[in-house]
């Protein structure tokens, strides 16, 4: 079935997220952990519409009985266990999901939660949070054991009362879990035929290496992508929106913001240093793109997160 974008509910919260699946409210506001046997048998949330969901999720499912429509791919759970899905990009339940017997765990967090840590720049090299992947981890007995600790950990850190300490701690121990996760991705897949990339991918991968480039740069544009992936605009757009409910523009947009972000908490540039990197002639056009993508201005979010 073709989605149209008013058809995509966007889920731009842990909140967001949390009370369109009916799970408990967050007891973080960039983190949550749900445990997936307490909502067994749970009507599939396809009822109310693919989800375009701007979090990272990582999922270890037992006992699921069937595929989740990740893009274009259908995720196939006949197997693996673990699975993870990206910022920007569009989940939809088969309506044939059986979670009767489902158990396991779920871990969805903001892209914000890793601004200020090392570990921002090191997700655009975890692979396995791609659209080109389109089957679950498959996890070894002992290597289940491994995740499973891990996760505890920080079950337990995220049960505790919040303080100065709780994101620090949150954040080195997802660092851990996303090595291991690297780990066996990589026992798994090395030897394996990559996917075929499609557009989309491609789009992602050019995406990502523009914004991952050092020193000033021009903004990039629609026509820029385009004419790397030897298309029209207007085709791109199209097939961008269909896919995932945003257009090119809103794409960029998008890394542009959470690039923005990085520079605004992990340099000294000023608000307009920042801005002449990221390619913006005039600053003010930039600090007000800023503010109505995040609510804030570039000095307000700053100040905010620190």
């Amino acid at each position: 079935m073709k989605h149209t974008a008013k058809d995509f509910r966007v889920l731009a919260s842990v909140s967001d997220f949390t009370q369109h699946f009916g799970f408990p409210s967050p007891a973080h506001p960039l983190l949550t952990i749900v445990d997936l046997a307490q909502h067994r048998g749970a009507p599939a949330p396809s009822l109310v519409g693919p989800a375009f969901r701007q979090l990272y999720i990582i999922a270890l499912k037992k006992n699921l009985k069937g595929t989740i429509q990740y893009g274009h791919r259908a995720y196939d759970f006949s197997e693996g266990v673990l699975a993870f899905y990206a910022p920007g990009q569009m989940c939809e339940n088969n309506e044939t999901v059986d979670t009767s017997e489902l158990s396991g765990w779920l871990l969805a967090f903001h892209p914000d939660l890793l601004h200020k840590y090392p570990l921002a720049q090191k997700m655009a090299g975890y692979g396995f949070f791609s659209y080109q992947v389109h089957e679950a981890l498959h996890l070894s007995a002992r290597e289940e054991a491994m995740v499973d600790g891990v996760l505890h950990s920080m079950q337990l850190e995220y049960g505790q009362p919040t303080d100065g300490f709780s994101q620090d701690v949150l954040v080195s121990q997802l660092d851990v879990l996303l090595n291991y996760a690297n780990r066996f991705y990589h026992r798994q897949f090395l030897t394996r035929r990559p996917a075929e990339h499609d557009l989309l991918s491609s789009f992602e991968a050019l995406l990502t290496a523009y914004f991952a480039q050092g020193g000033e740069q021009p903004l990039p544009t629609v026509q820029h992508f385009a004419d790397a992936l030897h298309v029209s605009p207007a085709y791109l757009s199209d097939l961008l929106r269909s896919l995932t409910g945003q257009n090119t523009q809103q794409h960029i947009h998008h890394a542009l913001i959470e690039r923005a972000k990085q520079l605004l908490l992990s340099t000294s540039l000023t608000v307009n240093e920042t801005a002449f990197r990221l390619g913006f002639e005039y600053p003010q056009y930039f600090s007000r793109l800023f503010k109505s993508k995040t609510g804030l201005t570039p000095a307000a979010y700053r100040f905010s997160v620190h």
